[in-house]
């Protein structure tokens, strides 16, 4: 035990005086004690190489509307593009939350769904699983008794909260834009299921099934947690496992799981601040200067990253202990997710994990390229009133077939 501690503090000193040193042994990822200190060090380490043939490319090729980070299999930032002027990431959004979410969850773990009983009273407590449906609100609601008066309680957010800030009205009318509130039937894509149907529907089966007691519902902000004091849970429904709810997030890029994935690793259904995965990465000592978190899935306009932020970030998770639940969760470039339909049959096809993000005036597309067994990591990320997608997939091409720059 003593020499372990030794080991730790050896390790430890060695990181704070010889960053190269350290880089060096980290490039093989095979020392898993120093990985998880890296990924849990306060600091980034990392080198910045000279590669003229990958410069020429991204100046031949993109205009100031672009930003583009490149890093090698080495971990060196070897090419970059207008790298730290702050752009909407849309959907780019969702690695940092994802990475958070995974930081606070075991893979096995599940958002759960909750009837609980406290003397004659029923309260209904949901964490936003995106799969709840009205099957499984019966399945809850058929544990409640038979008594001449039942009082049943819809635990829920304040409507003020139903929407990070910087969505706009119009994504509000879309799917893609539904409220994220804790008790959602199917993730709250069908606007007219909304907590007074849910209301009304549990209400109905109350009284059909108890034809002699009167039926009393009520809505709770769920914020008043004094109400769930000494409760006690009689049903739950679980959702699918993290790992499952991650890959919806990331390869599908939905939205809403994104959102009530975040909020309940965060803890914070009752306010919209995403402030603590800020902090989050600030303690991984990554380059937040211009840098700003409205929401966890991109859908916000007022989110700002930097291309460079997000390849070192992405550099930085290749030493988390989860590093392979968390690339698994992602889009595979002509196999799954968002980017199944790009270079599908092709030398590419496999090769890239990443994530894309779309918005009005937004295209993002930034992830790990494999050229061999250690990964290269791209960030392209594109604000302009004439989005061209095709130009990055071109890019994301060529930098596969360039000579590495080692």
């Amino acid at each position: 035990m003593i020499k372990k501690i030794y080991l730790f503090f050896l390790v430890v000193l060695v990181l704070v005086t010889s960053p190269f040193l350290i880089r060096f042994l980290l490039s093989n990822q095979k020392i898993s004690i120093l990985n998880s200190i890296y990924f849990n060090y306060s600091g980034i380490i990392n080198r910045k190489k000279t590669c003229p043939s990958y410069d020429a490319l991204l100046n031949k090729t993109l205009d100031k509307s672009f930003s583009v980070s490149i890093i090698n299999n080495k971990g060196s930032l070897i090419s970059s593009y207008n790298d730290e002027i702050p752009r909407l990431p849309a959907s780019n959004q969702k690695l940092f939350s994802s990475a958070y979410v995974l930081s606070k969850y075991k893979l096995n773990n599940n958002l759960k769904t909750s009837l609980l009983k406290k003397n004659n009273n029923y309260y209904l407590v949901g964490q936003g699983d995106p799969d709840l449906n009205y099957e499984d609100i019966i399945k809850l609601i058929s544990n409640v008794e038979e008594n001449k008066n039942i009082n049943f309680n819809i635990l829920e957010i304040n409507s003020k909260l139903k929407w990070p800030k910087g969505w706009t009205y119009n994504d509000k009318l879309y799917e893609y834009g539904s409220p994220i509130t804790s008790l959602a039937i199917e993730s709250n894509h069908n606007e007219n299921d909304d907590i007074y149907n849910l209301k009304n529907f549990i209400k109905k089966y109350l009284n059909n099934k108890f034809l002699n007691s009167i039926v009393n519902i009520n809505i709770v902000d769920s914020g008043k947690t004094f109400y769930l004091k000494d409760g006690v849970e009689i049903s739950k429904i679980n959702s699918n496992p993290i790992l499952s709810l991650l890959t919806l997030s990331n390869s599908e890029s939905h939205n809403f799981t994104a959102e009530s994935i975040f909020k309940n690793a965060s803890k914070t259904w009752n306010d919209n601040d995403y402030f603590k995965l800020r902090k989050w990465l600030k303690n991984k000592g990554l380059p937040l200067n211009n840098t700003f978190f409205a929401d966890a899935s991109g859908l916000s306009r007022k989110n700002k990253i930097t291309s460079k932020l997000v390849v070192l970030f992405l550099d930085k998770m290749k030493y988390s202990k989860d590093f392979k639940a968390y690339q698994s969760t992602l889009s595979i470039l002509g196999i799954r997710g968002t980017l199944a339909k790009r270079f599908v049959n092709s030398e590419l096809s496999g090769k890239f994990y990443g994530k894309t993000g779309t918005l009005s005036n937004v295209f993002a597309l930034s992830g790990y390229l494999y050229k061999n067994q250690n990964p290269m990591i791209i960030s392209i990320i594109q604000n302009s009133n004439n989005i061209d997608k095709e130009k990055a997939f071109k890019l994301l091409r060529d930098v596969y077939y360039m000579k590495s720059c080692e």
